[in-house]
Protein backbone atom coordinates (compact mmCIF):
# COMPACT_ATOMS: atom_id res chain seq x y z
CA UNK A 1 0.00 0.00 0.00
CA UNK A 2 2.97 2.15 1.31
CA UNK A 3 4.34 1.42 -2.30
CA UNK A 4 1.32 2.44 -4.23
CA UNK A 5 0.85 5.77 -2.80
CA UNK A 6 4.67 6.96 -3.28
CA UNK A 7 4.40 5.89 -6.79
CA UNK A 8 1.08 8.26 -7.55
CA UNK A 9 3.07 10.92 -5.50
CA UNK A 10 5.99 10.32 -8.18
CA UNK A 11 3.35 10.24 -11.17
CA UNK A 12 1.82 13.24 -9.94
CA UNK A 13 5.54 15.25 -9.37
CA UNK A 14 6.70 14.34 -12.84
CA UNK A 15 3.55 15.23 -14.69
CA UNK A 16 4.30 18.88 -12.61
CA UNK A 17 7.83 18.71 -13.40
CA UNK A 18 7.88 18.04 -17.20
CA UNK A 19 5.06 20.38 -17.33
CA UNK A 20 7.37 23.08 -16.13
CA UNK A 21 9.99 22.75 -18.39
CA UNK A 22 7.97 22.14 -21.45
CA UNK A 23 6.62 25.68 -20.75
CA UNK A 24 10.12 27.47 -19.80
CA UNK A 25 11.36 25.94 -23.10
CA UNK A 26 8.38 27.43 -25.03
CA UNK A 27 9.07 30.85 -23.01
CA UNK A 28 12.45 31.02 -23.91
CA UNK A 29 11.68 29.68 -28.08
CA UNK A 30 9.44 32.82 -27.92
CA UNK A 31 11.89 35.06 -26.62
CA UNK A 32 14.07 34.23 -29.49
CA UNK A 33 10.98 34.68 -32.18
CA UNK A 34 10.32 37.51 -30.54
CA UNK A 35 13.88 38.77 -30.72
CA UNK A 36 14.48 37.93 -34.39
CA UNK A 37 11.62 40.53 -35.00
CA UNK A 38 13.56 42.94 -33.27
CA UNK A 39 16.84 41.96 -35.08
CA UNK A 40 15.34 43.28 -38.08
CA UNK A 41 15.06 46.63 -37.05
CA UNK A 42 18.40 46.96 -34.95
CA UNK A 43 22.04 47.71 -36.53
CA UNK A 44 25.14 46.90 -34.27
CA UNK A 45 28.00 48.53 -35.75
CA UNK A 46 31.40 48.53 -34.17
CA UNK A 47 32.54 51.29 -36.71
CA UNK A 48 30.08 53.34 -39.10
CA UNK A 49 32.46 54.86 -41.24
CA UNK A 50 33.23 53.68 -44.34
CA UNK A 51 31.55 50.37 -46.64
CA UNK A 52 33.55 47.67 -45.28
CA UNK A 53 32.82 48.68 -41.47
CA UNK A 54 32.43 45.70 -38.76
CA UNK A 55 29.33 44.75 -37.68
CA UNK A 56 28.57 42.64 -34.15
CA UNK A 57 26.08 40.09 -35.08
CA UNK A 58 23.71 38.90 -32.41
CA UNK A 59 24.54 41.64 -30.00
CA UNK A 60 21.90 42.01 -27.49
CA UNK A 61 20.91 38.45 -28.04
CA UNK A 62 24.45 36.85 -27.05
CA UNK A 63 25.28 39.17 -24.46
CA UNK A 64 25.56 36.92 -21.84
CA UNK A 65 27.96 36.48 -18.43
CA UNK A 66 31.07 34.51 -19.49
CA UNK A 67 32.66 32.15 -16.63
CA UNK A 68 35.39 32.21 -18.89
CA UNK A 69 35.51 36.17 -17.92
CA UNK A 70 35.07 36.16 -14.48
CA UNK A 71 31.55 36.39 -15.20
CA UNK A 72 31.39 39.35 -17.29
CA UNK A 73 28.92 40.28 -19.99
CA UNK A 74 30.41 39.01 -22.95
CA UNK A 75 29.99 41.82 -25.72
CA UNK A 76 31.40 40.17 -28.89
CA UNK A 77 28.46 39.16 -30.50
CA UNK A 78 28.27 35.73 -32.98
CA UNK A 79 31.25 34.66 -33.67
CA UNK A 80 31.86 30.80 -33.46
CA UNK A 81 35.83 30.78 -33.77
CA UNK A 82 35.69 32.46 -30.50
CA UNK A 83 35.78 30.41 -27.45
CA UNK A 84 34.38 33.09 -25.08
CA UNK A 85 31.07 32.82 -27.14
CA UNK A 86 30.65 29.02 -26.86
CA UNK A 87 31.36 29.23 -23.23
CA UNK A 88 28.73 31.99 -22.64
CA UNK A 89 26.31 29.95 -25.18
CA UNK A 90 25.36 27.45 -22.54
CA UNK A 91 23.87 29.82 -20.33
CA UNK A 92 20.92 32.00 -20.70
CA UNK A 93 20.85 35.41 -20.19
CA UNK A 94 20.98 35.94 -16.68
CA UNK A 95 24.26 34.17 -16.32
CA UNK A 96 23.00 30.94 -15.23
CA UNK A 97 22.49 27.55 -16.15
CA UNK A 98 18.98 27.78 -17.99
CA UNK A 99 16.13 26.78 -15.62
CA UNK A 100 14.40 24.67 -18.13
CA UNK A 101 17.75 22.31 -18.21
CA UNK A 102 17.52 22.14 -13.88
CA UNK A 103 13.85 21.28 -13.98
CA UNK A 104 14.12 18.65 -17.00
CA UNK A 105 17.21 17.02 -14.31
CA UNK A 106 14.42 16.85 -11.39
CA UNK A 107 11.94 15.66 -13.91
CA UNK A 108 10.23 12.37 -12.83
CA UNK A 109 9.19 9.96 -15.22
CA UNK A 110 5.55 8.82 -15.58
CA UNK A 111 6.43 5.39 -15.96
CA UNK A 112 10.17 3.27 -15.48
CA UNK A 113 9.36 1.59 -18.77
CA UNK A 114 6.88 4.02 -20.98
CA UNK A 115 9.05 7.40 -20.44
CA UNK A 116 12.72 6.19 -21.38
CA UNK A 117 11.03 4.95 -24.99
CA UNK A 118 9.14 7.89 -25.46
CA UNK A 119 12.47 9.55 -24.47
CA UNK A 120 13.90 7.72 -27.06
CA UNK A 121 11.31 8.34 -29.98
CA UNK A 122 12.02 12.07 -29.00
CA UNK A 123 15.73 11.73 -29.79
CA UNK A 124 16.20 9.14 -32.45
CA UNK A 125 13.17 11.35 -34.33
CA UNK A 126 14.81 14.49 -33.61
CA UNK A 127 18.26 13.61 -34.39
CA UNK A 128 16.83 12.11 -37.79
CA UNK A 129 15.08 15.25 -38.30
CA UNK A 130 17.82 17.84 -37.22
CA UNK A 131 20.50 15.77 -39.68
CA UNK A 132 18.69 15.92 -42.29
CA UNK A 133 17.56 19.74 -42.56
CA UNK A 134 21.64 20.41 -41.48
CA UNK A 135 22.57 18.86 -44.33
CA UNK A 136 19.89 20.24 -46.78
CA UNK A 137 21.20 23.85 -45.41
CA UNK A 138 25.10 22.54 -46.13
CA UNK A 139 23.80 21.39 -49.83
CA UNK A 140 22.43 24.97 -50.47
CA UNK A 141 24.87 26.97 -49.18
CA UNK A 142 27.49 24.86 -50.78
CA UNK A 143 25.13 25.17 -54.41
CA UNK A 144 25.47 28.57 -54.07
CA UNK A 145 28.80 29.19 -53.95
CA UNK A 146 29.54 26.48 -56.54
CA UNK A 147 27.29 28.29 -59.11
CA UNK A 148 29.06 31.27 -58.02
CA UNK A 149 32.08 29.80 -58.15
CA UNK A 150 31.51 28.20 -62.04
CA UNK A 151 29.99 31.71 -62.94
CA UNK A 152 33.05 33.44 -62.39
CA UNK A 153 35.19 30.49 -63.66
CA UNK A 154 32.86 31.32 -66.75
CA UNK A 155 33.50 34.90 -67.26
CA UNK A 156 37.05 34.16 -67.13
CA UNK A 157 36.66 31.54 -69.93
CA UNK A 158 34.93 34.31 -72.19
CA UNK A 159 37.94 36.76 -71.34
CA UNK A 160 40.05 34.40 -72.60
CA UNK A 161 38.24 33.58 -75.99
CA UNK A 162 38.28 37.30 -76.45
CA UNK A 163 41.68 37.43 -76.71
CA UNK A 164 41.89 35.28 -79.15
CA UNK A 165 39.25 37.13 -81.20
CA UNK A 166 40.70 37.80 -84.55
CA UNK A 167 38.39 39.50 -87.40
CA UNK A 168 40.17 39.90 -90.85
CA UNK A 169 43.46 40.27 -88.59
CA UNK A 170 41.93 43.19 -85.94
CA UNK A 171 42.25 42.27 -82.85
CA UNK A 172 41.16 43.99 -79.32
CA UNK A 173 44.58 46.55 -78.21
CA UNK A 174 46.88 45.71 -76.24
CA UNK A 175 46.35 47.25 -73.22
CA UNK A 176 43.31 45.60 -73.33
CA UNK A 177 44.31 41.75 -73.86
CA UNK A 178 46.85 43.00 -70.24
CA UNK A 179 44.02 43.70 -68.48
CA UNK A 180 42.10 40.66 -69.45
CA UNK A 181 45.34 38.72 -68.07
CA UNK A 182 45.47 40.65 -64.94
CA UNK A 183 41.86 40.33 -64.36
CA UNK A 184 41.45 36.50 -64.71
CA UNK A 185 44.32 35.47 -62.28
CA UNK A 186 41.66 37.66 -59.51
CA UNK A 187 38.57 35.91 -60.97
CA UNK A 188 40.44 32.36 -60.87
CA UNK A 189 41.53 33.48 -57.39
CA UNK A 190 38.46 34.48 -55.96
CA UNK A 191 36.48 31.72 -56.97
CA UNK A 192 39.30 29.11 -55.83
CA UNK A 193 38.48 31.14 -52.64
CA UNK A 194 34.87 30.91 -52.00
CA UNK A 195 34.66 26.66 -53.34
CA UNK A 196 37.57 25.48 -51.13
CA UNK A 197 36.78 27.84 -48.58
CA UNK A 198 32.81 26.72 -48.43
CA UNK A 199 33.69 22.92 -49.22
CA UNK A 200 36.06 22.66 -46.15
CA UNK A 201 33.76 24.01 -43.68
CA UNK A 202 30.96 21.62 -45.34
CA UNK A 203 33.12 18.87 -44.56
CA UNK A 204 34.32 19.93 -40.87
CA UNK A 205 30.43 20.43 -40.13
CA UNK A 206 29.46 16.76 -41.82
CA UNK A 207 31.65 15.08 -39.80
CA UNK A 208 30.67 16.72 -36.73
CA UNK A 209 26.89 15.93 -37.68
CA UNK A 210 27.42 12.58 -38.86
CA UNK A 211 29.60 11.33 -35.56
CA UNK A 212 26.81 13.65 -33.49
CA UNK A 213 23.78 11.16 -35.10
CA UNK A 214 26.18 8.03 -34.77
CA UNK A 215 26.20 9.22 -30.66
CA UNK A 216 22.69 9.95 -30.75
CA UNK A 217 21.29 6.81 -31.96
CA UNK A 218 23.44 4.41 -30.07
CA UNK A 219 22.83 6.70 -26.51
CA UNK A 220 18.88 6.48 -27.37
CA UNK A 221 19.21 2.44 -28.29
CA UNK A 222 21.16 1.78 -25.39
CA UNK A 223 19.21 3.38 -22.62
CA UNK A 224 15.45 1.62 -24.06
CA UNK A 225 18.00 -1.62 -23.54
CA UNK A 226 19.17 -0.34 -20.38
CA UNK A 227 15.54 0.52 -18.68
CA UNK A 228 14.12 -2.98 -20.41
CA UNK A 229 16.69 -5.49 -19.06
CA UNK A 230 17.06 -3.47 -15.47
CA UNK A 231 13.06 -4.05 -15.47
CA UNK A 232 13.65 -7.46 -16.44
CA UNK A 233 16.12 -8.00 -13.54
CA UNK A 234 14.66 -6.19 -10.47
CA UNK A 235 11.44 -8.16 -11.38
CA UNK A 236 13.25 -11.44 -10.96
CA UNK A 237 14.85 -10.25 -7.96
CA UNK A 238 18.36 -10.87 -9.57
CA UNK A 239 20.09 -8.39 -6.63
CA UNK A 240 23.99 -8.88 -7.79
CA UNK A 241 23.48 -7.69 -11.68
CA UNK A 242 21.00 -5.06 -11.01
CA UNK A 243 24.03 -3.34 -9.00
CA UNK A 244 26.19 -4.05 -11.53
CA UNK A 245 23.72 -2.69 -14.01
CA UNK A 246 23.32 0.65 -12.18
CA UNK A 247 26.76 0.98 -11.97
CA UNK A 248 26.79 0.94 -16.12
CA UNK A 249 24.02 3.22 -15.98
CA UNK A 250 24.62 5.91 -13.70
CA UNK A 251 28.08 6.13 -15.74
CA UNK A 252 25.66 6.21 -19.28
CA UNK A 253 23.36 8.92 -17.46
CA UNK A 254 26.11 11.01 -16.46
CA UNK A 255 27.08 11.11 -19.83
CA UNK A 256 23.61 11.51 -21.36
CA UNK A 257 23.36 14.84 -18.97
CA UNK A 258 26.58 15.83 -20.40
CA UNK A 259 25.18 15.83 -23.55
CA UNK A 260 22.25 16.88 -22.61
CA UNK A 261 24.15 20.62 -22.20
CA UNK A 262 25.98 20.57 -25.34
CA UNK A 263 22.83 20.50 -27.19
CA UNK A 264 21.36 22.70 -25.00
CA UNK A 265 24.64 24.99 -26.39
CA UNK A 266 23.71 23.91 -29.52
CA UNK A 267 20.21 25.23 -29.73
CA UNK A 268 21.45 28.38 -28.66
CA UNK A 269 24.22 28.43 -30.94
CA UNK A 270 21.81 27.92 -33.79
CA UNK A 271 19.27 30.88 -32.63
CA UNK A 272 21.92 33.06 -32.50
CA UNK A 273 23.40 31.76 -35.83
CA UNK A 274 19.82 32.60 -37.56
CA UNK A 275 19.71 36.33 -36.27
CA UNK A 276 23.37 36.62 -37.16
CA UNK A 277 22.18 36.23 -40.68
CA UNK A 278 19.16 38.32 -40.19
CA UNK A 279 21.63 41.21 -39.35
CA UNK A 280 24.11 40.74 -41.81
CA UNK A 281 21.24 40.84 -44.24
CA UNK A 282 20.72 44.24 -43.39
CA UNK A 283 24.49 45.44 -43.76
CA UNK A 284 26.12 43.15 -46.44
CA UNK A 285 29.12 44.76 -46.93
CA UNK A 286 30.42 44.84 -43.03
CA UNK A 287 33.29 42.27 -42.30
CA UNK A 288 32.07 39.75 -39.50
CA UNK A 289 32.47 36.15 -38.40
CA UNK A 290 29.77 35.06 -40.81
CA UNK A 291 32.80 35.35 -43.47
CA UNK A 292 34.36 32.15 -42.41
CA UNK A 293 31.01 30.11 -43.83
CA UNK A 294 30.11 31.89 -46.91
CA UNK A 295 32.33 34.69 -47.93
CA UNK A 296 31.97 37.53 -50.35
CA UNK A 297 33.77 37.79 -53.51
CA UNK A 298 35.97 41.08 -52.93
CA UNK A 299 34.03 44.46 -53.89
CA UNK A 300 37.11 45.63 -55.85
CA UNK A 301 37.64 42.18 -57.49
CA UNK A 302 33.79 42.16 -58.69
CA UNK A 303 33.77 46.00 -59.74
CA UNK A 304 37.09 45.77 -61.51
CA UNK A 305 35.22 42.58 -63.59
CA UNK A 306 32.64 43.98 -64.59
CA UNK A 307 34.15 46.82 -66.00
CA UNK A 308 36.22 44.95 -67.79
CA UNK A 309 33.61 42.67 -69.54
CA UNK A 310 31.65 46.14 -70.05
CA UNK A 311 35.12 47.43 -72.19
CA UNK A 312 35.76 43.98 -73.64
CA UNK A 313 32.24 43.50 -75.12
CA UNK A 314 32.55 47.25 -76.59
CA UNK A 315 35.43 47.11 -78.07
CA UNK A 316 34.24 43.78 -79.81
CA UNK A 317 30.68 45.13 -80.66
CA UNK A 318 33.21 47.90 -82.70
CA UNK A 319 35.49 45.43 -84.58
CA UNK A 320 32.42 43.58 -85.93
CA UNK A 321 30.55 47.02 -86.80
CA UNK A 322 33.86 48.78 -88.16
CA UNK A 323 34.27 45.47 -90.21
CA UNK A 324 30.47 45.70 -91.63
CA UNK A 325 30.74 49.87 -92.73
CA UNK A 326 34.35 49.29 -94.12
CA UNK A 327 34.25 45.83 -96.01
CA UNK A 328 31.04 43.91 -96.26
CA UNK A 329 28.89 46.61 -96.84
CA UNK A 330 31.15 48.26 -99.55
CA UNK A 331 31.17 47.62 -103.23
CA UNK A 332 34.73 47.38 -104.25
CA UNK A 333 36.59 46.78 -107.54
CA UNK A 334 38.78 43.43 -108.18
CA UNK A 335 41.96 45.03 -107.96
CA UNK A 336 41.28 46.28 -104.30
CA UNK A 337 41.83 42.90 -102.90
CA UNK A 338 41.77 41.76 -100.23
CA UNK A 339 38.62 44.30 -99.31
CA UNK A 340 37.13 43.12 -102.20
CA UNK A 341 35.97 39.61 -102.71
CA UNK A 342 32.95 40.46 -104.65
CA UNK A 343 30.19 41.50 -102.18
CA UNK A 344 26.96 42.46 -103.51
CA UNK A 345 23.33 41.99 -102.45
CA UNK A 346 21.24 43.85 -99.51
CA UNK A 347 23.20 46.12 -96.92
CA UNK A 348 23.57 43.64 -93.98
CA UNK A 349 22.44 45.14 -90.44
CA UNK A 350 25.06 46.40 -87.95
CA UNK A 351 25.37 44.93 -84.62
CA UNK A 352 24.07 46.59 -81.54
CA UNK A 353 26.62 47.77 -79.55
CA UNK A 354 24.97 47.15 -75.74
CA UNK A 355 27.44 50.16 -74.12
CA UNK A 356 28.31 53.51 -75.12
CA UNK A 357 32.12 54.71 -75.17
CA UNK A 358 31.84 55.89 -71.62
CA UNK A 359 30.32 51.91 -70.51
CA UNK A 360 26.98 53.60 -69.77
CA UNK A 361 23.92 51.67 -71.49
CA UNK A 362 23.41 52.06 -75.17
CA UNK A 363 19.68 52.08 -76.51
CA UNK A 364 19.59 50.01 -79.91
CA UNK A 365 18.92 51.72 -82.99
CA UNK A 366 16.15 51.11 -85.34
CA UNK A 367 17.59 48.38 -87.88
CA UNK A 368 20.78 47.09 -85.96
CA UNK A 369 20.73 43.40 -84.44
CA UNK A 370 20.82 42.48 -81.28
CA UNK A 371 24.13 40.10 -80.08
CA UNK A 372 21.33 37.15 -79.11
CA UNK A 373 20.28 36.73 -82.53
CA UNK A 374 22.95 38.01 -84.79
CA UNK A 375 24.99 35.38 -85.96
CA UNK A 376 21.21 34.10 -87.53
CA UNK A 377 20.22 36.78 -88.78
CA UNK A 378 23.88 37.13 -90.99
CA UNK A 379 23.90 34.02 -92.20
CA UNK A 380 21.04 35.22 -94.39
CA UNK A 381 24.08 37.74 -95.86
CA UNK A 382 26.10 34.81 -96.24
CA UNK A 383 28.00 34.09 -99.67
CA UNK A 384 29.44 31.07 -101.21
CA UNK A 385 32.43 31.03 -103.24
CA UNK A 386 34.06 28.08 -105.70
CA UNK A 387 37.42 30.20 -105.99
CA UNK A 388 38.70 30.74 -102.24
CA UNK A 389 38.12 33.94 -101.00
CA UNK A 390 35.96 34.82 -103.55
CA UNK A 391 31.84 34.89 -103.68
CA UNK A 392 30.32 33.26 -106.64
CA UNK A 393 26.92 33.70 -105.18
CA UNK A 394 25.24 36.97 -103.94
CA UNK A 395 26.06 37.92 -100.25
CA UNK A 396 28.32 40.61 -98.18
CA UNK A 397 30.10 37.87 -95.81
CA UNK A 398 32.39 34.94 -96.94
CA UNK A 399 32.10 31.98 -94.72
CA UNK A 400 35.45 32.49 -93.31
CA UNK A 401 34.54 36.35 -92.09
CA UNK A 402 31.23 34.81 -91.02
CA UNK A 403 32.82 32.40 -88.78
CA UNK A 404 35.28 35.07 -87.32
CA UNK A 405 32.22 37.49 -86.78
CA UNK A 406 30.28 34.92 -85.32
CA UNK A 407 32.98 34.07 -82.44
CA UNK A 408 33.12 37.52 -81.80
CA UNK A 409 29.79 38.04 -81.25
CA UNK A 410 29.06 34.89 -79.20
CA UNK A 411 32.09 35.94 -77.14
CA UNK A 412 30.13 39.84 -76.93
CA UNK A 413 27.16 37.67 -75.97
CA UNK A 414 28.56 35.22 -72.92
CA UNK A 415 30.16 38.45 -71.36
CA UNK A 416 27.29 40.93 -71.49
CA UNK A 417 24.70 37.81 -70.28
CA UNK A 418 27.01 38.12 -66.96
CA UNK A 419 26.80 41.19 -66.56
CA UNK A 420 23.78 41.39 -64.56
CA UNK A 421 25.78 38.35 -62.27
CA UNK A 422 29.02 40.22 -61.93
CA UNK A 423 26.48 43.54 -60.84
CA UNK A 424 24.98 41.17 -58.03
CA UNK A 425 28.24 39.99 -57.37
CA UNK A 426 29.40 43.62 -56.21
CA UNK A 427 27.08 43.86 -54.10
CA UNK A 428 26.64 40.40 -52.43
CA UNK A 429 23.66 39.99 -52.83
CA UNK A 430 24.24 35.93 -53.61
CA UNK A 431 24.75 35.71 -50.02
CA UNK A 432 22.06 37.83 -49.01
CA UNK A 433 19.81 35.71 -50.48
CA UNK A 434 21.37 33.06 -49.34
CA UNK A 435 21.13 34.15 -45.80
CA UNK A 436 17.30 34.88 -46.16
CA UNK A 437 16.41 31.67 -47.70
CA UNK A 438 18.35 30.09 -44.85
CA UNK A 439 16.97 32.00 -42.42
CA UNK A 440 13.14 31.77 -43.65
CA UNK A 441 13.55 28.01 -44.96
CA UNK A 442 15.81 26.50 -42.51
CA UNK A 443 16.16 28.27 -39.52
CA UNK A 444 12.56 27.36 -38.01
CA UNK A 445 13.53 23.40 -38.30
CA UNK A 446 16.87 23.44 -36.91
CA UNK A 447 15.92 25.10 -33.71
CA UNK A 448 12.55 23.12 -33.50
CA UNK A 449 14.60 19.86 -33.91
CA UNK A 450 17.53 20.90 -31.60
CA UNK A 451 14.95 21.30 -29.37
CA UNK A 452 13.63 17.69 -30.09
CA UNK A 453 16.72 15.94 -28.90
CA UNK A 454 17.37 18.37 -26.05
CA UNK A 455 13.37 16.89 -24.66
CA UNK A 456 14.51 14.09 -25.36
CA UNK A 457 17.72 13.47 -23.90
CA UNK A 458 16.36 15.07 -20.75
CA UNK A 459 13.39 12.62 -20.76
CA UNK A 460 15.64 9.06 -21.21
CA UNK A 461 18.70 10.55 -18.92
CA UNK A 462 16.12 11.44 -16.42
CA UNK A 463 13.69 8.49 -16.61
CA UNK A 464 16.93 5.98 -16.63
CA UNK A 465 18.55 7.73 -13.50
CA UNK A 466 15.30 7.19 -11.74
CA UNK A 467 14.57 3.85 -12.50
CA UNK A 468 17.82 2.93 -11.28
CA UNK A 469 16.79 3.92 -7.87
CA UNK A 470 14.05 2.35 -8.31
CA UNK A 471 15.41 -1.11 -9.27
CA UNK A 472 17.49 -0.92 -6.51
CA UNK A 473 14.23 -0.71 -4.31
CA UNK A 474 12.26 -3.05 -5.94
CA UNK A 475 15.07 -6.20 -6.31
CA UNK A 476 15.84 -5.20 -2.57
CA UNK A 477 11.84 -5.05 -1.18
CA UNK A 478 11.29 -8.60 -3.46
CA UNK A 479 14.34 -10.37 -1.73
CA UNK A 480 13.15 -8.81 1.28
CA UNK A 481 9.45 -10.94 1.21
CA UNK A 482 11.04 -13.87 -0.55
CA UNK A 483 13.43 -13.93 2.90
CA UNK A 484 10.13 -12.99 4.76
CA UNK A 485 7.76 -15.68 2.85
CA UNK A 486 10.60 -18.87 3.53
CA UNK A 487 11.11 -17.81 6.92
CA UNK A 488 7.03 -17.75 7.29
CA UNK A 489 6.74 -21.08 5.40
CA UNK A 490 9.62 -22.74 7.94
CA UNK A 491 8.33 -21.83 10.81
CA UNK A 492 5.07 -22.81 10.02
CA UNK A 493 5.60 -26.28 9.61
CA UNK A 494 7.32 -26.92 12.85
CA UNK A 495 5.30 -29.32 14.96
CA UNK A 496 3.55 -27.29 17.51
CA UNK A 497 4.55 -27.69 21.66
CA UNK A 498 1.50 -29.74 23.31
CA UNK A 499 -0.05 -29.42 26.52
CA UNK A 500 0.37 -31.56 29.39
CA UNK A 501 -1.37 -35.38 28.84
Amino acid sequence: MLCSRSKTVFILFSFLLVATAISITEKEARSVEEEWGTSVKERFMAEKNGENSSLILAAKRTKRKDPTDNFNLYTGGWNISNTHYWTESGLCSSGYPCLSFAFAIAAVPVSLTDIPGVGCVFLYTGQGKFHASTTDTLDYVVRQANFTSESLRNVSDYLNAAKKVDVQSIVLPGDVLSSIDNIQGKINSSATTLSVQTMENQDRIQNVLDDMRLALIIIAAVMLFLAFIGFLLSIFGLQCLVYTLVILGWILVTGTFILCGVFLLLHNVVGDTCVAMDQWVLNPTAHTALDDILPCVDNATASETLSQTKDVTYKLVEIVDNIINTMANKNFPPQARPFYYNQSGPLMPLLCNPFNADLSDHQCKPGEVHLNNATEVWKNYTCEYITPGTCSTPGRLTPKLYTQMAAAVNVSYGLNKYGPFLADLRGCNFVRSTFTDIERDHCPGLRRYTQWIYVGLVLVSTAVMLSLVFWVIYARERRHRVYTKDYNAMHSEAPRDKGPQ
